[in-house]
């Protein structure tokens, strides 16, 4: 069993795509269904385990993969994980920042260093991999980037830190399209909305016992999304097919960002799920709700 992509298997074959994150989640899901279309790719992140899981199931699955641990929050380290896949691979295609994290708190309560914190591994490290992959191959060979940000349009309440850093990437992946035409770069955003991933497993307490499990009841599909779907945009932006596509922050919520408190939401229905990732599975935090349902 393989990864059930709606693009032809050779779409990036011979492409070099490094997928942040790529130990879990999002990232996770990206990384095996380019590789499953062809590309030779490099997933880094901070913890070798998770690293060395996804990529044995690649490997397994007859995908190309490389592992660089890169704490993408110090710049030196960015330098140096893009310096070793230039050497190692001679080339740079796509950039997907899909690594990033925040943690539920107010704005009242968000001390400066937690403030920081967030913004530093979000949106610091997304200029960092950005600025990188463009002055060391980009700028005289092209490219795609893709970055990731969130649902931040109407502010994030509850984190307010994680808005501000996912504000700042929308504007820089905006600023980066009109500075880097010039040099045939690409430069897109996602923006996932609730999504049936491993991070939600992270959060805990109210945010994970009552929030979570009923975040479907505020999305006009009355469902939340796949990783696949989030993954098969990306992938989408990173491709020929998306040629004359930058500067754009593609939303992936369902329609959750729009409308008004005001416009009640009714039963939805002939909204499937698109589920491509076969080794995709459901977070605990949902599991634990739908079997005490």
């Amino acid at each position: 069993m393989s990864y059930h992509s709606i693009f032809r298997t050779d779409a990036f074959a011979n492409k070099v795509i490094i997928v942040t994150g790529g130990g879990s989640g999002i990232g996770r899901c990206t990384a095996h269904e380019l590789a499953a279309l062809g590309a030779q790719v490099v997933i880094t992140g901070r913890k070798i385990e998770k690293l060395e899981n996804v990529s044995k199931e690649i490997q397994e699955d007859g995908g190309k993969v490389h592992a660089i641990i890169c704490d993408n929050r110090e710049e030196q380290q960015v330098k140096d994980m893009i310096a070793e896949v230039v050497e190692k691979f001679g080339r740079i295609d796509g950039l997907v920042n899909n690594a990033g994290g925040q943690f539920p708190s107010t704005l009242e309560s968000i001390s400066a260093n937690g403030f920081d914190a967030v913004i530093r591994n979000n949106l610091h490290s997304t200029f960092y991999l950005m600025r990188e992959a463009y002055n060391q191959w980009m700028e005289k060979n092209g490219g795609s980037i893709v970055n990731m940000t969130a649902d931040m349009w109407g502010g994030m309440p509850g984190m307010g830190h994680s808005g501000a850093a996912r504000s700042g990437v929308d504007n820089l992946t905006k600023t980066a399209a009109v500075e880097w035409g010039k040099s045939g770069v690409r430069v897109n955003a996602v923006a996932p909305g609730w999504i049936l991933s491993s991070g939600m497993d992270t959060y805990s307490g109210p945010v994970a016992e009552f929030i979570i499990p009923n975040l479907s009841g505020n999305v006009p599909l009355q469902r939340m999304g796949t990783e696949s779907e989030v993954s098969s945009a990306i992938v989408y932006l990173l491709s020929e097919a998306a040629a004359f596509v930058s500067g754009v922050t593609l939303r992936i919520d369902g329609a959750a960002s729009q409308g008004t408190r005001i416009f009640p939401l009714s039963d939805a229905r002939n909204s499937e799920s698109f589920n491509g990732f076969h080794r995709a599975f459901i977070p605990d935090v949902i599991k634990k709700r739908t079997n005490q349902s």
